[in-house]
């Protein structure tokens, strides 16, 4: 993180990510995720930018960072959700994506809030039953 900001836990960020194998070919596997952030805290917030860390399974790092979410900046009040959907290629699964969100509050004040590791890997084979 490249800035000295306090790290908060009163936003609840939640993620489920499914394989894309219609978009995905072999050397990129695509990715969606689907993020629901919940601000559990008592004060209202607006998400700023986000970072991500993206590793694939060759030990690749990318390093993706940008204002808002899906083009959005999106504003929380207590108790409010936001959900959104994104996707990530990567070359080579098993991979992984972690990062944070910077918040800020109504006073201008700056946060970080950690988006926790989750795994980017294709879906078990069903083995077939003989009869």
């Amino acid at each position: 993180m490249k800035q000295d900001l306090p790290i908060r836990h009163d936003i609840l960020v939640q993620v489920e990510v499914v394989y894309a194998e219609q978009h995905s070919r072999p050397g990129q596997h695509v990715f969606v995720y689907f993020i629901t952030l919940e601000n559990r805290g008592h004060e209202t917030v607006q998400l700023l930018r986000r970072e991500w860390f993206i590793y694939d399974g060759n030990g690749e790092v990318r390093h993706v960072q940008g204002e808002g979410v899906v083009g959005e900046q999106p504003i929380l009040e207590p108790g409010q959700s936001y959900q959104y959907n994104s996707f990530c290629p990567i070359a080579s699964p098993p991979g992984s994506m972690q990062g944070y969100y910077t918040f800020q509050n109504t006073l201008g004040r700056l946060f970080h809030v950690q988006i926790p590791t989750f795994a980017l890997r294709l879906p078990e084979a069903n083995p077939r039953t003989l009869n």
